[in-house]
């Protein structure tokens, strides 16, 4: 048994690891015009939102009563017409079914299409004690479940529930407004509106059924996906005043900086040029230069340009992924195809009289996505916007080889799901042109 001094000396030296620890930061190379937020400040300045208000607007398009149409002044749509409709009804296997076949093949497979509010639960996928979507579904699906699957169920004391197949898992806090799954059972008898009324009962006002459709066994909401299609709210703080640095406010402060101190800071006093970067270096409230301050805002117009730098190519996004292996040679390939990618202004509208809220709006489209991929694009985006990096910043960091050269992941609740495509991908679908 150790003594008592001993055991003071190890608690001596734990306190000394702790306070010697250096946390070590990801050293990028690529130039930027200001300083680049750390993964703490990056954190803090994506947290620090007013998040309820997206909330509330989220709610209030699952339960029908707005439309993202409306939160970006789109009147007419030739595919979404303001409501939460089906975009993607019409596959390859929609109308292919077994119902001449018999044994194994004959059992009734539905596709059926859900909008949820993220916030009311926690996540999509089934975990003991947590409310979740697939539990709430598939607990409501129990009715239908064949005599001899349920029997089976009994035998183990498991619940008699329905199991579903779903195009992709959301975190806790992502809405969706068409999100895809299936289930399917043996029992003749299972009607259509059967499967809308127990799924809308299970959690009304926060999860609903879009539709519900019988179709080939083969369909399979995962791997018979052509795309996926996201959207990102992103809310601007009061203290922002709304107001982001553009491109003509970006050059009149480098020249005012060089008409004071030099075209290449060769005159800036020793304070501002002590072999620094003077690249780093942005105005203070007073219109004089601080050494070491990081950027308060961004451009929502240089988020849009970096993002419109991924459209149409094959990259890898495992640097951009999260809770995976950086670097595996098992598993799914990390290689995703971006369709679409932009980034515009709106104001999240409450009432008829106020301004409202500003917010930046995201949409990407892609053949599939990485764990958390979506939200870390969104963070890096904003985060390299911010230090005003060239266009390519997000190309360059593909080949970075530390997950700590991309931002934290943004918060869930800006996330939706906004639906997911089994027939080739076609721009109309998308809000931001």
């Amino acid at each position: 048994m150790l003594s008592t001094g001993a055991v003071e000396i190890g608690r001596d030296l734990m306190e000394n690891e702790k306070e010697n620890k250096v946390y070590v930061h990801y050293t990028h190379t690529h130039p930027t015009k200001f300083s680049r937020w750390t993964a703490r400040e990056s954190h803090q300045f994506m947290y620090k939102r007013p998040w309820q208000q997206v909330l509330d607007f989220y709610s209030n398009v699952v339960t029908g009563r707005c439309s993202l149409l409306g939160l970006l002044g789109i009147e007419t749509h030739p595919i979404h017409d303001g409501e939460i409709v089906e975009a993607s009804d019409k596959t390859e296997f929609g109308n292919v079914l077994t119902k001449d076949r018999g044994g194994r093949w004959a059992r009734l497979t539905f596709k059926i299409v859900l909008s949820y509010h993220g916030a009311s639960f926690d996540g999509w996928q089934k975990q003991p004690g947590l409310n979740t979507v697939q539990g709430l579904v598939e607990a409501s699906l129990g009715r239908f479940v064949d005599e001899r699957k349920a029997q089976q169920l009994k035998e183990k004391n498991l619940p008699v529930e329905g199991m579903v197949t779903v195009a992709g898992r959301t975190d806790k806090g992502v809405t969706a407004l068409q999100q895809v799954c299936s289930f399917y059972t043996w029992k003749k008898d299972v009607k259509v509106q059967d499967i809308e009324d127990a799924i809308n009962g299970a959690a009304p006002g926060k999860l609903r059924v879009i539709s519900v459709s019988e179709v080939s066994r083969i369909f399979h909401p995962n791997f018979s996906a052509k795309w996926r299609h996201y959207f990102y709210i992103f809310p601007l703080n009061d203290g922002d005043d709304g107001e982001q640095i553009s491109e003509n406010e970006m050059d009149i402060q480098k020249i005012i900086f060089n008409e004071k101190y030099g075209e290449q800071g060769s005159e800036c006093p020793t304070q501002y040029n002590g072999g620094e970067n003077t690249e780093n270096l942005i105005f203070d409230d007073d219109g004089e230069f601080e050494s070491r301050k990081k950027p308060s805002t961004f451009s929502i117009s240089r988020v849009d340009q970096l993002l419109r730098q991924l459209e149409g190519k094959l990259l890898s996004y495992k640097i951009f992924a999260r809770d995976t292996k950086a670097s595996r040679n098992i598993g799914p390939p990390t290689e995703c195809f971006v369709f679409h990618a932009r980034a515009t202004e709106a104001r999240l509208q409450f009432s008829d009289d106020g301004e409202g809220t500003k917010v930046m709006c995201i949409e990407l489209v892609a053949n599939r996505f990485l764990r958390k991929m979506v939200r870390v694009l969104v963070a890096t985006s904003i985060r390299e916007a911010a230090a005003g990096a060239e266009q390519d910043a997000l190309l360059k960091l593909m080949d970075a080889t530390c997950r700590r050269a991309t931002a934290p992941p943004a918060p869930p609740n800006g996330l939706c799901l906004i639906d997911v495509g089994f027939t080739e991908f076609d721009p109309q679908i998308c809000f931001i042109r």
